[in-house]
C-alpha cells in the first residue's frame, strides 16, 4: 500500500482535458440551466485549445498546448501589406473637321517591370466603333469584349446599327454595378453614327462622360499639354493624326510607364481604320 500511494500521479493530457471540456459544455447544453456565463467561464468565446481535437484536417505548425487566439491571427494577417503593381499607359482621343483621331502607345507595366512591348490597346467593337484600354489590361479587355457580344445582340434583334452613346451606357451600367470589385478601367468609347462623331469617357465608378478630347492613363497630363496647345476643331485628318502621334510621343518622354509602339486610329462615317502603326524609337523627332 506504501508503495502504492508513492507512485506518481498520472497528470491528464491536453487530449482529455479538451474532451472534458467538450462533454462538459455538451451537458450543460443539454441541461435546463444553460447560460452564458457557463460557456464563458470555459473561455470559449476568444480562446479555444489549438489541439488535435479543433484543428482541421490536415494539422498545423502549432504545437499542442498552445492556446490560440482569434483576434491575435487577424491582426497579424492584416499587417502583411497586399502586392499592388502600379499600371501606366497613356491613351488619347479627340474629334477633327469630319472623324476621331485615337492615338495609344503599347507599353504594359507590372510596377517598374515592363510586362509586354506590344500591347493591342485598341479594341474594335462594332465597324464603326472602336474602345481603349487604360488600367488593368485583363478588366479593359474583357468588358470591352463583353461590350462585342452586347453590339452584336442588339443589331441582331433591332435591325439597326447601336449608337455610341448606347454602348457607352451599356458599360457604364455595368462597371456602376460592379464598382466595389476593385476593377481598373479608364477606356474610351468612340465611334461614328447617325448622330456624327462622339466620344465618351468611362471609368470603374461608372461614370460616363461625353466630349470633344479626352487623355487617359499615368502619361495622360503630358499629353494634354501638347492636345491643348496645337488642336484646333478645324484641321484636316493628315493633321490630327500627326497631332496624335507628337502627343503620344512628348508622354512617353516624361511618363516611364509609356512606351512601346504608337498606333493611330482613324474614324469617319465609313468606319474606323488603322493609319499608323512604328516604334516610338523609329519616329521623326518634331
Amino acid at each position: 500500500l506504501l508503495q502504492r500511494s508513492r507512485r506518481p500521479m498520472k497528470v491528464p493530457s491536453m487530449k482529455s482535458k479538451s474532451i472534458g471540456v467538450v462533454a462538459a459544455v455538451a451537458a450543460a447544453i443539454l441541461s435546463k440551466g444553460v447560460n452564458s456565463e457557463l460557456l464563458s467561464s470555459y473561455s470559449l468565446r476568444h480562446k479555444y485549445l489549438h489541439n488535435k481535437i479543433f484543428m482541421p484536417r490536415g494539422g498545423g505548425l502549432h504545437n499542442e498546448n498552445t492556446i490560440f487566439d482569434e483576434n491575435q491571427a487577424e491582426a497579424e494577417s492584416d499587417s502583411v501589406p497586399p502586392l499592388e503593381f502600379a499600371h501606366g499607359t497613356t491613351t488619347l482621343s479627340f474629334t477633327f473637321d469630319g472623324g476621331i483621331v485615337a492615338a495609344v502607345d503599347s507599353r504594359a507595366s507590372i510596377g517598374n517591370f515592363v510586362g509586354s512591348k506590344t500591347t493591342q490597346k485598341v479594341l474594335p467593337i462594332t465597324d464603326h466603333i472602336i474602345g481603349t484600354m487604360a488600367g488593368g489590361a485583363a478588366d479593359c479587355s474583357f468588358w470591352i469584349r463583353r461590350l462585342q457580344a452586347e453590339s452584336r445582340h442588339y443589331e441582331l434583334s433591332e435591325g439597326r446599327p447601336i449608337s455610341v452613346a448606347r454602348v457607352a451606357r451599356v458599360l457604364a451600367d455595368y462597371l456602376y454595378e460592379n464598382r466595389g470589385f476593385d476593377l481598373s478601367i479608364g477606356t474610351m468609347i468612340m465611334g461614328f453614327d447617325e448622330y456624327g462623331p462622339s466620344i465618351y469617357y468611362v471609368d470603374n465608378s461608372g461614370s460616363r462622360l461625353k466630349g470633344d478630347l479626352f487623355s487617359v492613363g499615368s502619361g495622360s497630363t503630358f499629353a494634354l499639354g501638347v492636345l491643348d496647345t496645337e488642336r484646333r476643331r478645324n484641321m484636316k485628318e493628315e493633321e490630327a493624326v500627326a497631332l496624335g502621334i507628337k502627343a503620344i510621343r512628348h508622354a512617353t518622354f516624361r511618363d516611364a510607364f509609356s512606351g512601346g509602339y504608337i498606333a493611330v486610329y482613324v474614324i469617319r462615317e465609313t468606319g474606323w481604320k488603322k493609319v499608323f502603326s512604328e516604334d516610338l524609337a523609329l519616329v521623326d523627332k518634331n
